[in-house]
């Protein structure tokens, strides 16, 4: 396990890379999105939500909104905007960015790896949003954003990786916000089964992004083959993974900001948390790197609170950082009891400058900034392990991929 395969991408012709892919949807505001498909008749994003070009399709039933879906691909297709590979292959990814290059290997994963828990899971998923993409996989076909998923090292994948690094790459672009991306092709018999078989062989994997998208082509598979006589052999039965081992991925802090203090001065406040914190004043900017040890922002500054032993067991969810601070500040005292819906506390992953951060405490938007340390990669392989999962907004978890770069096109 897992079991994985060559396949045939269909991607951007090599002089249209930076006019195709882009970033998910999600990234951009509707405005932004919808200006940037005006301007750039060749963007996935014209694949992914028709609605940018005719917002009158909004309300109309889903049959047409797909159906134009499938009317620009095939436009894309017959202008040779996206071309199909010739022959199936396995492929590596390389990404530079922020002064880190991550490096792993680009295939497809059979979903019946996913529904036995071959593949692990650390998340939980919104039913509502895995119907929404599931549908939108089997209507359009494309399998355009894979699924990160880490794994121990292997010294059989790291030789392949190494062999391919040296030769140059098939693409190697750098997009306009700068990350550079680089891609070869692994189309060697040989090689391709050395690859298959090293995953085959390895005990687990884990999910370290993309958790609704696993979930959302499973569910799509199931409904398939219902339809196509329970054909676990065909193409939708596969999803686009990236597979980087753990020292590859990079997993980044998620802070907590807090609108008001429940009531509380900020002495009382301060007074409440010392009882499970060691709280200490800091002349600047906290930024922790070691676990359990966390920086606060008030309007009187900066503060470090280091929790005290007592506060966490070894549980694997109960020793992260994220539940130590939800169990014993921002449930008991501050009253936010369900950080997914409570409109009071906001999330900003680390790479937010810290400064913004301050603002919104001395703008008065915010009462609270909370500055956590990353969670350790073998803290959510251990989540995962013990078939738990994390709080919400635990992880921001690097790379993220660009939509429509390698495309996992299946037409059954």
């Amino acid at each position: 396990m897992p079991r994985i395969k060559p396949f045939c991408a269909l991607k951007p012709a090599l002089a249209l890379l930076n006019t195709v892919v882009t970033r998910p949807l999600e990234n951009y505001g509707i405005g932004q999105a919808r200006l940037i498909a005006s301007e750039n008749p060749a963007s996935f994003l014209h694949l992914i939500n028709p609605e940018l070009d005719n917002p009158y399709l909004r309300g109309s039933r889903q049959e047409l909104i797909y159906k134009t879906v499938t009317d620009n691909l095939e436009g894309f297709i017959d202008k040779e905007i996206l071309v199909a590979e010739e022959k199936p292959c396995i492929y590596i990814y390389q990404v530079v960015h922020d002064g880190l290059v991550q490096t792993g290997i680009w295939t497809l994963t059979h979903i019946n790896d996913y529904l036995k828990g071959n593949i692990k899971k650390h998340e939980l998923t919104v039913e509502a949003r895995e119907r929404s993409l599931a549908e939108y996989l089997q209507q359009t076909g494309l399998d355009a954003n894979p699924v990160l998923i880490t794994y121990h090292p292997n010294k059989i994948i790291q030789h392949l990786l190494e062999k391919y690094t040296t030769l140059k790459a098939d693409i190697d672009f750098t997009y306009i916000d700068g990350t550079q991306h680089r891609i070869w092709k692994i189309d060697d018999q040989q090689d391709l089964d050395k690859a298959v078989n090293a995953f085959a062989e390895m005990p687990e994997v884990y999910i370290a992004d993309g958790h609704h998208r696993a979930a959302s082509m499973a569910k799509m598979g199931l409904h398939k083959r219902m339809l196509f006589k329970n054909d676990e052999n065909a193409a939708f039965n596969y999803f686009t993974t990236v597979y980087m081992d753990t020292q590859e991925v990079k997993v980044l802090a998620y802070h907590r900001l807090v609108r008001d203090l429940a009531g509380l001065t900020e002495e009382e406040f301060l007074n409440k948390i010392s009882t499970h914190f060691d709280v200490k004043k800091a002349d600047q900017f906290v930024k922790p790197t070691t676990l359990h040890h966390f920086g606060m922002y008030l309007k009187s500054g900066w503060y470090t609170l280091i929790a005290k032993s007592h506060t966490y067991t070894d549980d694997p969810v109960n020793v992260l950082d994220v539940s130590i601070l939800q169990n014993l500040v921002l449930s008991p005292i501050l009253n936010v009891k369900d950080p997914r819906t409570d409109a009071r506390i906001t999330f900003e992953g680390e790479k937010t400058p810290i400064n913004v951060l301050e603002r919104q405490v001395d703008n008065g938007i915010n009462e609270v900034v909370f500055v956590l340390a990353p969670i350790a990669i073998n803290q959510l392989i251990d989540v995962a392990d013990a078939n738990k999962t994390m709080p919400p907004k635990s992880t921001w978890v690097e790379p993220k991929f660009l939509v429509g770069l390698l495309i996992h096109y299946f037409n059954k």
